[in-house]
């Protein structure tokens, strides 16, 4: 009898395996990081970390993955309109989750991580310009989400890169009134 992936034992595996593989990658890099060494640290077997995982990879995205939502509480912001507030708590807490990145050592996977912020953050910024235009063009609305996800990431990463001297409201807040006014320009019409 296969248990259900919502069963509170199972859920409890799986955060046990999360939680042992960030534990690992704290110590150790990524790529020198085995299934065997996970499975030891957090006492299960090989089987086990299979039933819950395909490889080391998609252990990898679902820790990111699940450390990202928290950090942006998607949840939170798909429920509400694209605006100057958000846009700024949306740039604090992907700052916020690469500085918690880089207290681990993650050389080697950045290409995952890039991917996996720009993803989280095209679907919020997607729900929330449907929320507050549900009646213009979905496609646009899209390509929007897509260039505000790619824009909002690769600031976060000029921003940890040349200006951390400064803090990321202070950083963004300079761009949001050009982005807003581009948001605002629809209202022209």
């Amino acid at each position: 009898m296969e248990q259900s992936k919502t069963d509170p034992r199972v859920l409890r595996t799986r955060k046990l395996i999360m939680d042992s593989f960030m534990e690992l990658s704290s110590k150790k890099e990524f790529k020198d990081i085995t299934v065997k060494d996970i499975t030891a640290e957090a006492v299960i077997n090989r089987a086990t970390f299979y039933y819950h995982f395909e490889d080391i990879y998609d252990l990898l995205e679902k820790v990111l993955s699940e450390v990202l939502l928290v950090n942006l509480d998607g949840d939170y912001y798909q429920n509400y309109e694209l605006n100057e507030e958000a846009l700024i708590n949306i740039f604090k807490a992907i700052t916020n989750f690469q500085k918690s990145l880089s207290n681990r050592c993650h050389r080697g996977y950045e290409d995952t991580i890039a991917r996996i912020i720009r993803e989280q953050l095209e679907v919020i910024f997607h729900k929330m310009l449907l929320k507050q235009r549900p009646t213009e063009d979905v496609q646009a609305q899209k390509v929007t989400a897509v260039m505000l996800s790619w824009g909002i990431y690769g600031a976060s990463v000029e921003w940890r890169r040349s200006s951390k001297e400064i803090s990321p409201e202070e950083y963004i807040h300079s761009a949001i009134p050009y982005i807003m006014k581009g948001i605002d320009l629809g209202d022209a019409d």
